[in-house]
């Protein structure tokens, strides 16, 4: 199922989206504007966003590009007015990966989004194939779940460090929020919360030698979550 979030001041257009796309096993979430889109982004991951250019609170430009900076794995299909080419370059150079003329067809907004998540996969997919990842003198083997430090000690982590470092070095630079760390680490049985994502960042933190007054590596980033510091080599 794919998750997509929506984003157009037009109530109308939101809600004939979302029932249309739904047809298309896409589950889809819906924003008015700028702020809502930022909230919902904080709180859920999505697969993509349909974002439209012209908004009553921000341009659709800027919100494009602060999703490159905050969520730049999250592609983004733009909506323009028709005849409107500087828009769509203008888009396209701030990140967005396709667009779409209003008015358009519902039916080939579907198709872009299957295409795009088609392209998305086979990028996971060689992600996925990626088993080691080094950052700061340090080695961390995603298949055998060991993480050497720089003076090739091998650190032991249990599963729910595991899975909270993987979430962190597969998204260097990226600000990651609580609710998005629970829906990255979640596995079969096991409850994640918020306190249990702060127990297992501190817990690495101290395994990774990060000072937890001053952390380098995984960094507090106050009132949004967590964002990892380091570049990032696989």
């Amino acid at each position: 199922m794919t998750r997509c979030l929506v984003v157009d001041d037009d109530a109308e257009i939101r809600s004939s989206l979302q029932d249309y796309l739904q047809k298309f096993s896409v589950t889809v979430n819906t924003a008015a504007d700028g702020r809502d889109m930022r909230r919902l982004m904080a709180a859920q991951v999505f697969d993509v966003v349909v974002l439209d250019l012209m908004l009553p609170d921000e341009n659709g430009l800027s919100l494009c590009q602060w999703i490159q900076q905050h969520h730049p794995s999250v592609p983004v299909i733009m909506l323009t007015a028709h005849g409107d080419p500087i828009s769509r370059v203008l888009g396209l150079e701030m990140g967005a990966d396709d667009y779409l003329s209003k008015p358009f067809e519902p039916r080939e907004l579907v198709a872009r989004i299957h295409a795009i998540r088609r392209r998305a996969k086979r990028g996971e997919s060689e992600t996925q194939t990626r088993r080691e990842f080094r950052f700061e003198g340090w080695s961390f083997d995603r298949l055998l779940r060991q993480l050497v430090s720089p003076q090739q000690v091998v650190v032991p982590l249990s599963s729910a460090e595991y899975r909270m470092l993987t979430a962190l070095v597969e998204r260097p630079g990226r600000v990651l929020s609580r609710e998005q760390l629970i829906e990255l680490t979640r596995a079969p049985g096991v409850e994640v919360n918020d306190r249990s994502v702060d127990l297992t960042i501190s817990r690495l933190r101290q395994k990774l030698g990060d000072s937890p007054k001053d952390p380098r590596l995984i960094r507090t980033m106050r009132g949004e979550g967590y964002l990892f510091d380091a570049q990032v080599q696989s």
